[in-house]
């Protein structure tokens, strides 16, 4: 799942002096110092120094019944990253969205010929899900293309670092700050729980910024729920196989509701002073409205929507300040794309990569 891009860091030396002055606050009373290892550089900040990590372990170690010194030396062994919090941080107010302007960094010329080879080379599998799941290849595509283009950007963060950073040091400044604080938390627990029944080194696993993993980018709790062994081999791997990460991707999208065989979207054309937006969008991207009630709010839909049994919403998306915004019709199966992740422009990105790989593929 994707967050905010990066951004440029403010010197490395003043972000390391406030993080050093943050932990030596944070550390418990009369608690013996820690011996850093040789190998770590004098900026890496472990997080056993910290009692409220220390007695988060405690907590996990007691809710799963897992070995607390296992927990313990797991999260002590997590560094503190200086970077990530403020990469959490959502853009600055005023800041214009531009639909045209995030489509084109990811449906372009790469993405596509990458998106061609990757459903060439695994046409049966993505058939496959269709069969099972109901989701067709071009939207498992798009997805896999969009989150890290078939396997290439999977990020290069210690996914531990990164989940304790956000569980321990999210930014008061995020307008959601405790709820986002709660929710990594719950992310670093699901991850501690999963690699104590694998048995593997909790402190190899690469990620995002935020603790994604994998050619799909899954949280570790979607790895938990929603993951399957798609190849039988009694394993999932989602960094390798593309069977288990197809498997996996389609089996999220039916756990949320996909519908078999509805588009995800539809054409609409707003009919000028009919127009009744504030109906029309009250619900944001939750479908909400039926197609005879788009009409009526001045909403024309396509020969198609207007068949449409369902309920619809109208999906706004901003071309800046200079050009009108772009319109269409979100179904229940758009809404779903958005539940990977929370944003409309993303999911729009997903169907029209995944619509450019299935045209080339017909070429």
């Amino acid at each position: 799942m994707r967050f905010p891009p990066f951004r440029r860091l403010r010197p490395l030396a003043l972000v390391l002096i406030a993080a050093t002055a943050h932990f030596a606050a944070a550390a418990p009373k009369g608690a013996p110092a820690k011996k850093r290892p040789a190998a770590a550089a004098p900026a890496a900040l472990f997080y056993a120094q910290r009692g409220d990590a220390m007695q988060f372990a405690d907590e996990v170690a007691r809710r799963h019944g897992l070995d607390a010194a296992w927990v313990r030396d797991t999260i002590g062994q997590a560094r503190f990253l200086p970077n990530v919090p403020r990469l959490m941080l959502p853009p600055p107010r005023g800041t214009a969205k531009n639909w045209v302007r995030y489509r084109s960094r990811f449906v372009e010329p790469v993405r596509i010929a990458a998106g061609v080879r990757f459903w060439r080379d695994n046409e049966a599998t993505l058939a496959r899900a269709e069969r099972e799941f109901g989701v067709p290849p071009e939207i498992v595509v798009g997805i896999i293309g969009v989150e890290t283009i078939y396997g290439r950007n999977m990020g290069s963060f210690r996914v531990l670092d990164a989940l304790a950073t956000l569980a321990f040091d999210f930014p008061d400044a995020h307008p959601r700050a405790d709820q986002r604080r709660s929710f990594f938390r719950e992310e670093l627990e699901s991850f501690l729980s999963t690699e104590s029944r694998t048995h593997d080194d909790p402190t190899r696993p690469l990620g995002s910024y935020a603790g994604a993993m994998g050619m799909p980018q899954f949280m570790p709790s979607s790895i938990a729920k929603y993951a399957v062994d798609y190849d039988g081999d009694g394993r999932i791997d989602l960094v390798n196989n593309p069977q288990d990460v197809i498997g996996s991707v389609a089996s999220y999208f039916k756990a949320f509701g996909w519908q078999r065989d509805v588009p995800a979207t539809f054409g609409v054309q707003l009919d000028g002073a009919r127009t009744n937006l504030p109906v029309l969008l009250e619900k944001d991207i939750l479908p909400s409205l039926s197609a005879d009630a788009f009409v009526a709010a001045g909403a024309q839909l396509d020969r198609e929507g207007q068949r449409h049994p369902g309920l619809l919403a109208l999906v706004e998306l901003q071309n800046g300040p200079d050009a009108p915004p772009t319109y269409v019709a979100g179904t229940q199966n758009f809404y779903v794309i958005t539940r990977y992740n929370w944003s409309s422009y993303y999911a729009m990105s997903v169907l029209d990569l995944g619509q450019e790989v299935k045209a080339a593929m017909a070429q």
